[in-house]
């Protein structure tokens, strides 16, 4: 079984075929996955994806693109929404300095309330990290957001990054880039990361892998992920299959008693 750990199937590019791109995912081996709900408008939407679909999982947060958007009120309601039975994490939530709608103190004062809030409801965090790796690590060690972890999302840091995040408890999830031809280092760091920190995802409708690239991607695609894994770590699909799905469950606590 795999696990795709970051999608956004709930997006709008799915409007026409979800349901029957959510058949070919399960068709392609794919038996969880969680949809990422990241402002006002994507949030209800994953939960209803959560809710019509017993494999599908939810995290929510309010994505650094949007931070300028959240309202007074807005974390109370991420906060209240903890409680859904689908909900494991709270994410995507983290710096994003590729894009400039939202300025980097907004950003970072959104980011440090959301993993106050992770800490309040214990639930790991999603991390998206666009152009910021040192502000990241700064800001998710002086919060101790060690103490909840959770997900290097899309990780496309150097392996001197990863070993940090890797020390604070952190998983690194890799996906459609660590596919590409002349994704160097994505593979290189893959590769010496531990089998026991590995998570793979599609961050669908974006990041599509190789021989895709430039279409649209899905969460059927994550196998290709897996494949690349696979490769890269010489050993089975099905061994990177059985270990990146632990990893997740044990993660998001699936199958498990919360506290």
């Amino acid at each position: 079984m795999l696990f795709d750990t970051h999608t956004h199937m709930d997006a709008p590019e799915f409007e026409e075929d979800r349901d029957e791109a959510i058949a070919r995912a399960v068709e392609a081996g794919v038996g969880r996955m969680v949809n990422i709900g990241f402002n006002r408008e994507t949030i209800p939407t994953t939960l209803a994806l959560a809710e019509k679909y017993p494999f599908v999982y939810a995290a929510i947060g309010w994505h650094p693109v949007d931070a300028i958007d959240m309202q007074e009120g807005d974390l109370e309601w991420i906060e209240s929404l903890c409680s859904h039975e689908k909900v494991v994490a709270i994410g995507e939530i983290g710096l994003d300095y590729h894009w400039d709608k939202s300025p980097k103190d907004v950003q970072h004062r959104v980011l440090r309330e959301q993993i106050a809030l992770a800490k309040r409801v214990k639930l790991p965090i999603v991390i998206h990290n666009r152009e910021a790796h040192e502000d990241t690590i700064r800001i998710l060690k002086e919060e101790n957001a060690s103490e909840v972890g959770g997900i290097m999302h899309a990780f496309s840091g150097s392996w001197e990054t990863a070993k940090i995040c890797l020390d604070m408890g952190f998983h690194l999830s890799f996906g459609g880039p660590v596919t590409f031809k002349n994704a160097k280092q994505p593979k290189e760091v893959l590769e010496k990361t531990p089998m026991d920190r590995l998570l793979i995802e599609t961050d669908s409708p974006y990041l599509t892998p190789h021989p895709y690239r430039g279409k649209r991607n899905e969460t059927a695609y994550v196998r290709l992920v897996a494949e690349t894994a696979a490769l890269l770590k010489g050993v089975s699909l099905e061994e990177i299959a059985d270990c990146t799905t632990k990893n997740a469950n044990k993660l998001f606590g699936i199958g498990q008693e919360r506290e």
